[in-house]
Formats: structure tokens, C-alpha cells, sequence
């Protein structure tokens, strides 16, 4: 590892303060030089950045290394803490494979976004999570008609609308009711909040669409827009949004091969005793032999 390594935590907790003394000292005693977001390294000085903290925390220090080559390792100091690859109790082992190279890159998608308001230039923005239009007016319904690769498909009253990479799947748009998507799986999604309509349900689409949301003049309550909940613009009525997958990644580092499906477990504390998984003889859990002979 040639470059210093940035360690970014969130400095109101200190617990992460503490957990980020422990790795810049681990980091010093195997020879990597160790900086903070005080000492000013430009990104391109760096080998990785480490995260304390929860996902918020990682998708604050995303906004540094987007459409960079220097992947992000976190650890989980949050409550679900799904973008985090290692836990409190890890930074030691972690630090030391870091030293040697004993780890991989996963490049994880982002979605561009332009925003076109009514008699305004052209904004942008991006997203790793999702990009979220929200009603401004808590009393009243925000109209919105959704597109879909340039055709109108469905147009209703709703609380907001979220539109998510695979990796955001987890996060807003799980939390509205749209599926859990793994996220090697190459595609976004469309999540209407508390829509009043029949077909108002979860989209996922593929890798080249273009999704999307037009704020109808007649909507009673204007919109804001939230980029991974940490960047906003506000969106009068007969604004336009739209969102497609950026070229710019940003990318994780990876200390384990273990499986998406052990993440959910994990992160949800899911029920799984009594599953038995293959038995001896290569018969699927159950299953029986006269089954698995007709295949």
C-alpha cells in the first residue's frame, strides 16, 4: 500500500473518536501513514479511506472518492449498517490483511440525476443509495406522473417517489415496500411512498432505462429532492426528474466472499434455525430422492 490511507468517522460519537484513534495507531505500527480529514490529502494521495460509523458516515466519505480508483472499507459503528464490511472488534485483523493486499474491490453503481425546474437551468446530482423526491406540505399529496424510457406509464397523488440503485435497495426504498435487490444485480428501482392509486407498485428496471418524475402543475404541494439524504434541492411544481446509472462507481473494499444472503441475515437478525441446507447424499433440503430423479 503506497499512499496514506484517510480515516473519516463521525466526530460527535465517541465511540467512533476512539475507534479511530485504535486504527490510525494500527495503521502506524504496520508502516501505512495515517491522515484525517483535518490534515487536507488530496484523494488522489490516498491508498484507501477507512469509515467509522454507520452507512450515512460511508456515504458522506463516497462524496470524496466517487469515480476514484481508492475503495472504501467501513466499519459498522451504526444500527443496520449494510455498506460496512467489518465490525469494532475486526480493526486489528482488518489493518494487518490491509498491509499485505489480503483484500478486493466490488465497484458499486451510482445513478446520475437531472433535475430541469421551470425556468431554471439544468441541475445534477448523483446517488450510491437513491434519490429521493419527498411533498414539501405535510397536509397535502405531492402529484407526480412517473415515465419510464421516455413513455408515460402511471400518474398519481402520492407522499413521494424513490428511485434507488440496487445497492439503495436496502435502504428508503426497502423502507417504502420495494424488494430487497441484490446488489450484484445490474438495475434500479422506483419506489412510490403512500401512493393513493391502483398501480402504484415497485418497478425494477434494467441498467440502460431512464426513469422519470414530473411534478404535475396541478400538484398541491411542492417537492424536495434528497441525494443519499445528504444533498437537496428544492422542486417547485412542473419540475422534471430524471435518473439513470452514471459511469463514475464508487467502489468498496472487500475483506470476505461471504454471500448477500449472510449480510441480510445478519443486518435484520433474521430467523433462520431449523434450515438444514444440501444433505450428505445431494439431495436439496426437502426434497426427496424420487423428486430429484425426475429432474
Amino acid at each position: 500500500m503506497n499512499g496514506a490511507v484517510l480515516v473519516i468517522t463521525h466526530r460527535g460519537r465517541p465511540e467512533a473518536v476512539s475507534a479511530a484513534d485504535e486504527v490510525s495507531t494500527a495503521l502506524r505500527d504496520v508502516g501505512i501513514r495515517a491522515v484525517t480529514e483535518a490534515d487536507g490529502t488530496d484523494v488522489a494521495d490516498l491508498s484507501m479511506v477507512i469509515v467509522l460509523g454507520g452507512d450515512g458516515t460511508i456515504l458522506r466519505a463516497a462524496e470524496l472518492t466517487r469515480g476514484t480508483p481508492v475503495p472504501l472499507l467501513g466499519f459498522n459503528l451504526g444500527h443496520v449498517g449494510f455498506l460496512a464490511e467489518a465490525e469494532r472488534e475486526d480493526i486489528a485483523e482488518a489493518v494487518g490483511r490491509l498491509a499485505v493486499g489480503d483484500y478486493d474491490v466490488e465497484e458499486r453503481n451510482t445513478i446520475e440525476v437531472r433535475v430541469m425546474r421551470p425556468g431554471d437551468d439544468v441541475a445534477h446530482g448523483w446517488a450510491l443509495n437513491d434519490a429521493t423526491i419527498e411533498k414539501t406540505d405535510r397536509a397535502r399529496m405531492v402529484e407526480v406522473v412517473v415515465e419510464v424510457d421516455g413513455r408515460p406509464l402511471s400518474s398519481f397523488g402520492c407522499d413521494g417517489v424513490v428511485m434507488a440503485t440496487s445497492t439503495g435497495s436496502t435502504a428508503h426504498a426497502f423502507s417504502a415496500g420495494g424488494p430487497v435487490v441484490w446488489p450484484d444485480v445490474d438495475a434500479m428501482l422506483l419506489v412510490p411512498v403512500s401512493a393513493h392509486a391502483l398501480f402504484a407498485r415497485p418497478l425494477v428496471v434494467g441498467p440502460g432505462s431512464v426513469l422519470a418524475v414530473e411534478l404535475l402543475t396541478r400538484s398541491a404541494s411542492a417537492g424536495v429532492l434528497s441525494c443519499d439524504g445528504r444533498r437537496s434541492m428544492e422542486l417547485p411544481v412542473g419540475t422534471r426528474v430524471e435518473v439513470r446509472r452514471s459511469a463514475a462507481p464508487v467502489r468498496l473494499a472487500r475483506l470476505t466472499h461471504a454471500p448477500f444472503t449472510d449480510r441480510l441475515v445478519s443486518r435484520f437478525d433474521l430467523p433462520v434455525s431449523g434450515w438444514r441446507g444440501r444433505v450428505p447424499n445431494g439431495v436439496w433440503s426437502g426434497e426427496s430422492r424420487d423428486s430429484r430423479d425426475r429432474r
